[in-house]
């Protein structure tokens, strides 16, 4: 409410008329459209649209730029970080314990700007930071040969190529129409997500196995996206299965 508020009184300042005009230039007897069809008023007005048009993309940079505090315990791979005025990717997180020490998190970053990595060291309890990011979803069309992925805006139907190691290993996931998400920043992709769950066909696995007593809780199946992962000793090949793409492990069978 707050936020908005502030936006309509910006807004108002932005397309208020300079103190400057002078409207007395203008006999009694002039019409509005005479007003309006004058240079000076031309001016004023184009003056106005231009400094509301520059006050909604400064709004939209410090909301975008705007986070909240967060302990690094909390920091996640994919998280948009500013650490001395410079803004990162988190794209590793590795927890350590030495001896009596406190507990600290060692995180990879990348500079947003210029691309380089860096790792640095954060306390458990130490302050970040965290800035927030625009989240759109998109659909994805195909790959091409030099791992980029093409997208498109279901709304406008624009275009986005994007690397494919944005979406990390979850590419392997990507099929025809399917619904992604992309992460980003000042209009930069940063990151890419497939849905949680996925259906996959099994092009390959073990037979079931028939008069062994023992029979095992898993077996290894390789799915048409050539990943490999376990499944029940009961799926077969040819068996359309849902798979959590977050850890690649079995959920069920897909129904109908």
């Amino acid at each position: 409410m707050m936020r908005a508020l502030l936006l309509r009184k910006g807004i108002s300042r932005a397309l208020s008329l300079p103190s400057s005009t002078n409207f007395s230039s203008f006999s009694s007897s002039s019409s509005l459209s005479d007003l309006l069809s004058s240079a000076q008023a031309r001016s004023t007005v184009a003056a106005a649209v231009d400094g509301h048009r520059r006050l909604l993309g400064s709004l939209w940079s410090v909301i975008q730029h705007r986070g909240f505090k967060v302990h690094g315990s909390d920091v996640r791979v994919g998280n948009i970080i500013e650490r001395k005025e410079r803004i990162f990717q988190v794209t590793k997180v590795e927890h350590s314990h030495e001896g009596r020490g406190k507990a600290t998190i060692k995180v990879e970053l990348r500079d947003i700007e210029s691309g380089n990595k860096l790792t640095q060291r954060l306390a458990t309890d130490e302050s970040v930071d965290r800035v927030f990011v625009q989240e759109k979803a998109y659909v994805f069309m195909c790959r091409d040969r030099d791992a980029k992925v093409l997208l498109m805006d279901p709304d406008t139907y624009e275009q986005l190529e994007v690397p494919e190691e944005l979406f990390g290993k979850a590419a392997m996931y990507l099929q025809d129409d399917m619904k992604v998400m992309v992460q980003l920043f000042n209009d930069t992709p940063l990151s890419a997500s497939v849905p949680k769950r996925v259906t996959c066909v099994v092009k390959e696995a073990q037979p079931p196995m028939k008069g062994i007593a023992a029979t095992p809780k898993e077996k290894k199946a390789v799915l048409d996206n050539g990943m490999t992962v376990k499944v029940p000793p009961h799926v077969v090949v040819g068996d359309v299965v849902v798979i959590n793409t977050e850890d690649d492990s079995y959920i069920e069978r897909a129904k109908g």
